[in-house]
């Protein structure tokens, strides 16, 4: 069974790479801008619709003249790929299965790169993307698979300052688990994490008790800067930015345990969302990143499958996994 699986890892870029990443997200979130703003002016202004291949061809000209001629220092790979995410993003609008598409800003969006197998090396075990002359320095917490080679590269930065490259590769190692009839219901709560339908419970963790007091410190020093671009404000917010991303990393692994082992011990899942005894609380596990994790886990876990979305008869949120 052919799965494509997303391998993704930590690295760390020289000063010269963290450079070239830095104007390549710049680049790529310009782009985006003005297809997106192209295609809106001719759909509000002629009723015309833009394709893919005529902003491709715009892109040409915006590279010709002396205002975005810098589009031409980065790869050419990463602004394609963006054209494809904007096309991509009016036809999900346009099927009613996402809002109309957004600027991105440079604040607030990812900051995020694409490479297809022409952008990209990988050769030996080391990857090297377009417009670098060194492989990246990446942390190998689990090896690839032998023999495969990644089809597309997604090289990000979080707000915390980490760097990730995320490899779609066809995954041949995987294979289907042995069917059974096993079955169970998940309840969100407060008290306990989750519940189960076989009486079983999973206490909450409450990972952000941990570090409550150095975010609540990190957050006054933070509301003591000055507003704007300076470097004291970016460095605390910076530190914030760390502290939140250490929680929601051990939100992230409990939440990925948790449904692989429920994936493979129960083929049949349904999230009931969160217990309607503690209607009007925030429950510490959204319920939307528990079905996510369900929705990943399947394929990864080797079973065939599709997920079916309904909706009970008190408009709670069901998911069951067949």
């Amino acid at each position: 069974m052919q799965v494509k699986r997303a391998f993704k890892y930590r690295f760390y870029p020289t000063d010269a790479q963290a450079t070239e990443l830095s104007r390549t997200f710049g680049c790529v979130r310009k782009v985006y801008n003005l297809a997106l703003a192209a295609r809106s002016e001719a759909w509000t202004l002629r009723q015309e619709q833009v394709t893919y291949n005529q902003t491709s061809a715009m892109l040409t000209g915006w590279k010709k003249t002396e205002e975005l001629a810098f589009l031409s220092d980065v790869s050419s790979v990463p602004l394609q790929q963006t054209l494809r995410h904007v096309q991509t993003a009016f036809t999900h609008f346009f099927a009613k299965r996402a809002k109309y598409p957004r600027f991105k800003t440079r604040k607030k969006s990812r900051k995020s790169a694409e490479y297809t197998r022409s952008g990209f090396r990988f050769r030996d075990g080391q990857l090297t993307l377009a417009k670098m002359t060194e492989p990246l320095d990446i942390a190998w917490s689990r090896p690839l698979p032998e023999g495969i080679q990644p089809s597309t590269v997604n090289v990000s930065q979080d707000t915390a300052g980490r760097w990730f490259v995320s490899m779609l590769c066809d995954d041949p190692t995987i294979r289907p688990l042995p069917a059974t009839d096993k079955a169970v219901g998940i309840d969100v709560g407060l008290t306990h994490l989750l519940t189960f339908s076989t009486g079983e419970k999973v206490a909450n963790p409450r990972h952000e008790r941990r570090d409550r007091v150095r975010l609540a410190r990190a957050q006054r020093q933070l509301s003591r800067k000055a507003r704007g671009e300076g470097t004291n404000r970016h460095k605390a917010r910076r530190k914030v930015a760390k502290i939140h991303a250490r929680i929601a990393d051990r939100r992230r692994d409990l939440l990925h345990q948790l449904t692989t082992q429920l994936v493979r011990e129960n083929p049949y899942a349904r999230d009931r969302g969160p217990d309607r005894a503690q209607h009007g609380q925030k429950p510490h596990a959204r319920p939307g990143h528990l079905r996510r994790e369900l929705e990943r886990v399947p394929f990864h876990a080797g079973i065939q499958g599709f997920l079916v979305r309904a909706r009970s008869h008190r408009g709670r949120p069901v998911l069951s996994l067949f």
